[in-house]
């Protein structure tokens, strides 16, 4: 069970242009955890996301990675220090096979530390069965399984994805979601994720953060991780 913070955030702002997105976003996740962040569309959580990966710039506030603060660090150095990142829409090198892909991932997370190209192999067969297949030729849930796959073959401490489930088919759902369980059990990988498939929020989240406008405005604890109270926070 996790007994220490691997994140934290205080008071962050962010946005686009002079229009802000994220006004004073406060939360923190502990080490082995798989939090899930849930609202309505709209209200900031993919820009929270790319902001704690280094794609947005924060405009205040802090982020803070394992007791180090990463607020200005870009995202090649966030990959180097641990963090994996698996976007919304998957965005997969389409032209390159899977093995190519993967092997991007490889670099991605820097010269140092294990990889594990056979794991992401043994945790998504079909990744295997189709090595020299074209990116950009998979089904949706094929790319999502490489885009997850090329972010755990370099050993992220913590994974952020970005809606996992959206546009794909349950039975991979299921297999993407038994995946990142086991990430969190066999490797000790942290998980934060947006979602808003309620049966995949059920499934792997064992708490949540509630945003609302650009804020948390408050959590749900593994106990209060239901069908009605996260129907709610998803129909606000």
């Amino acid at each position: 069970m996790p007994t220490d913070r691997i994140l934290d955030v205080s008071e962050l702002w962010a946005g686009y242009g002079a229009t802000p997105i994220l006004q004073g976003v406060s939360m923190s996740v502990l080490r082995g955890e798989i939090v899930g962040v849930i609202g309505r569309n709209g209200v900031g959580k993919s820009t929270l996301m790319r902001c704690l990966i280094g794609l947005l710039e924060t405009w205040r506030g802090t982020i803070t990675f394992m007791e180090r603060d990463v607020t200005q660090l870009q995202a090649d150095a966030r990959a180097r220090a641990g963090f994996g990142y698996i976007p919304q829409g998957r965005d997969v090198f389409p032209q390159m096979s899977v093995e190519e892909n993967l092997q991007v991932g490889e670099l991605i997370g820097g010269p140092e530390g294990r990889k594990l190209p056979e794991l992401v192999y043994e945790y998504f067969p079909r990744l295997r069965e189709r090595r020299r297949q074209v990116a950009g030729t998979m089904s949706g849930g094929e790319q999502q399984q490489l885009a997850i796959g090329r972010a755990l073959i370099g050993n992220p401490t913590l994974m952020i994805l970005d809606e996992p489930s959206e546009g794909i088919q349950p039975s991979i759902v299921q297999h993407i979601c038994d995946a990142l369980k086991s990430f969190r059990a066999e490797l000790g990988t942290t998980i934060v994720f947006v979602e808003q498939n309620l049966d995949t929020i059920l499934e792997i989240a064992e708490r949540c953060y509630i945003m609302e406008k650009g804020k948390i405005t408050r959590s749900l604890a593994g106990e209060d991780v239901n069908a009605d109270s996260v129907r709610a926070q998803l129909l606000l």
